[in-house]
């Protein structure tokens, strides 16, 4: 499930601003690194809150 937000999110690379895109990264890579999963619903979050 969160691979296809995952490539949602590379997809939009050329919409959104780079330091968009690196916040997203940023945001997703922390959380990994504490414990969470790729496939959690806050990656969705993060994709839902920048298409706002």
């Amino acid at each position: 499930m969160s691979k296809i937000s995952i490539y949602e999110i590379n997809t939009m690379r050329e919409q959104l601003p780079l330091e968009v895109l690196q916040d997203i990264h940023l945001h997703i890579d922390d959380w990994r690194a504490n414990g969470g999963n790729h496939d959690d619903q806050y990656v969705w979050q993060q994709l839902r809150y920048r298409k706002i």
